[in-house]
């Protein structure tokens, strides 16, 4: 790990402090080893001594966490007012969480050190030269936190600009900067950056998102001579987020030329980006830069005409140097070089007139409430009839119906019944299930699994319903979409109609379909 440029990541603490995101101690062990891939060079672990599961996860990083580039972090509080360091339980924690580095906050805007600490600004000063030069002194190393410093900067630049020479004289090795209310822009932060360089103290920035410039902010302070800058994976933390680290990173790197992790750790990052979000349970938007399920995606025709040619055309970076890949999502706005890309990007030869078919068709059913951008399944389906001038086949459907009883306990249970053609067979089974869906579901495994072994890995992951605009009461046209998973591999199928059961047999029977098909049965 270089230390000419810190890499520090805040996620299992200040990203933590997002509503709705609850960690326990394994999920924040599991976090870290995530974020060492990366090759971030500081892990801030949170505050020991505050709370239980802080204090916890010290204890068991020490002989659980084999840390191979990062550094772990312990976040805590300058000693309280009238004590001495070497007095304060809270200085203890730190210094008994055996963290090589400790992340001090400090309050750096005269305000809130009268009206929040209740004391002196002078006595503030002394706070932060005691606990800084007392946890070097027991081999710490030690970074601060200027809480709220550009608002204390606005409104005593004097004082706000002592505690960074206070910190800094008591031996801390970084004073990062905190936009603690995410409100500075990136012209005016980075002119205040500049200024406090000048000091000689190393710089470092922490930047909150309620102006939507955390990102840049970081940006800007790097460039105006900021060494190390925090941030939250996926943008999390309290209110709007942190600044996002994946994309920080991602700009430093690709834009600025910055090497700040190495090019296959920068390969993960997708990969370690959806990871995270798994263990969080806080869907990552599809829109994130570098690492979202669209960042890479085209929809427009004109894109896909300019793409056709050449991909850097339409796209700011090669998406596999983050590990993403470019998508071409196929809609009623596509043109005869998306349905090709796309037909060439799931393995099929669209030249020539097939090509204007299949966009004609597209067309058609999205006029009718259809979509394709995320059911690739039903799309490769349709591509394949188009092809072979008939539907992938395993089995036939004589008929299908679901029953909901509703019992005096209040439970309701859902029983379909389902009569297909397979193998020259003809099968009829039953299947109950917590919702008319599940049910057919069920029913029509169990109708085929016998032929079909590899149904039984077949599992349905989400499942969408929309009423269409334009449609109203009980004549109105609703759209389902169902995700399923393999257990290797996902895919989307959808199905359209005025009853939304019949709606979601066509998405679950082409979900079904699409699963023999990815297991290599012949159809008929």
């Amino acid at each position: 790990m270089s230390d000419g440029f810190h890499v520090y990541d805040t996620t299992l603490r200040d990203g933590s402090q997002q509503e709705g995101l609850n960690l326990s101690v394994q999920d924040k062990l599991v976090l870290a080893r995530h974020l060492d891939s990366l090759g971030v060079g500081f892990i801030e672990g949170g505050w020991p001594g505050a709370n239980p599961k802080d204090t916890e996860f010290f204890r068991l990083a020490r002989t659980e966490l084999d840390l191979k580039h990062a550094q772990l972090a312990a976040f805590g509080a300058t000693r309280r007012a009238g004590l001495k360091a070497a007095d304060d339980p809270q200085v203890a924690a730190l210094r008994e969480s055996r963290a090589p580095v400790v992340t001090l906050v400090a309050k750096s805007h005269d305000r809130h050190v009268e009206l929040a600490l209740r004391t002196t600004l002078e006595e503030n000063l002394a706070m932060i030269r005691d606990t800084v030069s007392h946890l070097r002194a027991e081999g710490q190393r030690v970074f601060v936190d200027a809480e709220h410093f550009f608002d204390g900067f606005k409104a005593n630049r004097a004082y706000a600009l002592e505690v960074v020479r206070a910190a800094a004289e008591a031996g801390a090795d970084v004073v990062a900067l905190c936009d603690t209310n995410g409100g500075m822009l990136p012209d005016e932060l980075a002119d205040v950056v500049h200024e406090v360089v000048d000091l000689g103290a190393r710089v470092g920035i922490h930047c909150h998102d309620d102006s939507g410039c955390a990102v840049a902010n970081s940006l800007a302070a790097v460039r105006a001579g900021a060494t190390h800058v925090q941030g939250c994976a996926n943008g999390y933390g309290e209110r709007s987020g942190n600044a996002n680290l994946f994309t920080v990173i991602g700009n430093l790197q690709l834009k600025r030329g910055m090497r700040v992790v190495a090019d296959e750790q920068l390969a993960e990052m997708t990969r370690i980006a959806h990871a995270v979000s798994e263990v969080t349970n806080v869907t990552l938007s599809s829109q994130t830069p570098y690492v979202g399920h669209s960042a890479f995606a085209h929809k427009a025709g004109l894109h896909a005409s300019a793409i056709k040619v050449d991909p850097d055309l339409y796209q700011h970076i090669d998406p596999m140097v983050v590990g993403n890949d470019m998508r071409m999502l196929v809609s009623s706005m596509s043109g005869r070089a998306s349905v090709e890309l796309k037909g060439k990007e799931l393995g099929y030869d669209l030249s020539g007139q097939k090509a204007a078919e299949v966009v004609s068709r597209v067309k058609d059913l999205e006029s009718r409430g259809y979509t394709f951008e995320a059911a690739d399944a039903s799309f490769e389906l349709l591509l394949r009839e188009e092809l072979a001038g008939a539907r992938t086949s395993y089995f036939t459907v004589e008929s299908w119906r679901v029953i909901v009883e509703q019992r005096p306990d209040g439970v309701q249970i859902s029983e379909a019944t389902v009569k297909v053609h397979a193998k020259g067979e003809r099968i009829i089974a039953t299947g109950e299930g917590n919702g008319p869906v599940n049910a057919l579901d069920t029913a029509l495994r169990v109708a085929l699994e016998r032929l079909y072994p590899e149904l039984a890995n077949l599992e349905l992951v989400d499942f969408k319903v929309r009423i269409l605009e334009g449609s109203h009461g009980t004549d109105a046209i609703t759209r389902v979409l169902i995700d399923s998973s393999d257990g290797k591999a996902e895919w989307g199928t959808v199905g359209v109609g005025e009853n939304i059961i019949a709606a979601s047999w066509q998405a679950l029977e082409e979900a079904v379909t699409y699963c023999l098909l990815r297991a290599g049965y012949d159809a008929s």
